[in-house]
Parts: structure tokens; C-alpha cells; sequence
């Protein structure tokens, strides 16, 4: 079911307990570039497919070309000169926060851009680019850290390899963050999927545990589960949300 802007306020106007998960889309409006649209890091020609060089399996045979995409690719956009800025969507989230409406944030993002335009309930279900520690004495670090390092960035303490605090391919999702996000939907009164493509597991099937009458899908593309949304909205989440009145 097709719903317009009015009806979205409406929706949440009526609520107080929303949870809005999301995923890449969230952050393209910030300038980060998502992994499957058509100009999105897994259309691009690297030396080795993306999902590789994103592996715990690369990580651990090829740390030294790991850390040259990592940076480049997904550090550059919150470590160099230019880094990227919550959006319309990120300040609408926190606002509804501060009101007492959202309850929690679920992301697939790691760019903590959630936390940066004041949500403090958030649940990152693949890690943070902002948090990074050594693999030998656990001491953490900043992304600035590994961004200005050369090759491998190595630990101040004692010389071990630094490691980001992001879930690679191969690696499992936090059980402490996955049963919280899963309460938080499964105690929400409305729904709010965002900026996701709903195709990345066990991520996706989140959906699953919601039980309400509220669920809204709101994504640029039409996606998979467009047919078990009560209401979707197809178009950029960023000017979508920067429409609604909040507070």
C-alpha cells in the first residue's frame, strides 16, 4: 500500500513507541556511497571483489591491501577533509528520540552518523568505523588513528595489529545487540524500515519479529518485502523526513 506524506505524520503523530530500522540508504544523502545501488562500491573494479576485500578471510591473509580499501573506501568519508554530515533523516530520528516517540535506532550503517546527530538508543548491528582496538592488549583507538597510519596500523602500547570494531564478511552479528534489536521491534507499536534493501542476512529477517499494524517501508527502490509492509513510501528517506513536523 502506496501512503503519502500526510499519512506518514498522521501515523506518527499516533505513535509512541516507534523503532526505525535501517540500512545504507540512510547515509547516501550524507555523500557515503551504499554497496548495491548501480553507482555503489560493488559496481566499482577493484583487484578483488569488494565482498573480499571485506572478509575476515582477506583481513587475516591480506592486512596490508585490507587496510588500503578500508581507509579509502570507508574512512575517507568520516577521517578526510571532508567528512560526511547527519542528514535530514539522522536529525529527524534524534528529534523523535528527544520526544519520546523513537525508542530505538537498529543500522546497518558503521559510519556513526546516528549518534552524531544526537540519538542516543542505537543499535549497530555490523560495528563502528569509530571504534577500533588493538588485537593483543585490547587498547582502543580512534578512526583518525588508523587513517593517518601507514600499512598496518599498529598499537602505541605494544606493537599488536588494530583491528575495526566492524562485523566483516564471515563474522557474526553481536548477540547482545541482535536481542535487543529484536525486543525493541517486537515491543514497537510502529515500524519505520528505512534506506535497506532488506536482502542482507540475518540483518533482513528483523522484520520478521514485528508484530504490529504500523509498518512502514520507505526505501528509493521497491524491495522484496514491499508486500508485507501496511505502508511504503518510495523516494530519498533524507527529503522524505525533512517534510515531516516533529516536536
Amino acid at each position: 500500500m502506496e501512503i503519502d506524506i500526510n499519512k506518514l505524520q498522521e501515523l506518527i503523530d499516533g505513535s509512541d513507541n516507534i523503532v526505525f530500522f535501517g540500512g545504507a540508504g540512510v547515509s547516501t544523502e550524507s555523500g557515503i556511497k551504499d554497496f548495491r545501488s548501480v553507482d555503489g562500491l560493488y559496481h566499482m573494479k577493484f583487484k578483488y571483489p569488494p565482498e573480499t576485500m571485506l572478509s575476515h578471510s582477506f583481513y587475516v591473509t591480506h592486512k596490508e591491501e585490507f587496510f588500503d580499501f578500508y581507509k579509502d573506501k570507508l574512512l575517507e568519508c568520516t577521517c578526510g577533509a571532508d567528512p560526511a554530515k547527519p542528514n535530514a533523516a539522522h536529525l529527524a530520528l534524534a528529534k523523535l528520540e528527544e520526544i519520546g516517540k523513537l525508542k530505538a535506532v537498529i543500522t546497518q550503517n558503521i559510519d556513526g552518523l546516528h549518534q552524531a546527530a544526537g540519538s542516543k538508543t542505537v543499535y549497530e548491528l555490523h560495528g563502528s568505523v569509530l571504534r577500533n582496538y588493538c588485537e593483543s592488549c585490547g587498547k582502543s583507538f580512534e578512526a583518525s588513528y588508523l587513517y593517518k597510519a601507514d600499512g598496518v596500523p599498529k598499537c602505541d602500547k605494544c606493537g599488536g595489529d588494530i583491528k575495526p570494531d566492524v562485523v566483516l564478511y564471515e563474522e557474526g552479528l553481536d548477540n547482545t545487540t541482535m536481542t535487543n534489536a529484536i525486543m525493541a521491534i517486537s515491543q514497537a507499536d510502529m515500524l519505520i524500515i528505512g534506506g535497506t534493501s532488506l536482502v542482507v542476512y540475518p540483518a533482513a529477517g528483523l522484520i520478521d519479529y514485528y508484530r504490529g499494524k504500523k509498518l512502514v517501508l520507505i526505501n528509493y527502490d521497491a524491495t522484496a518485502r514491499d508486500s508485507v509492509a501496511d505502508y511504503s513510501i518510495h523516494g530519498k528517506i533524507g527529503e522524505i523526513f525533512s517534510q515531516l513536523k516533529i516536536g
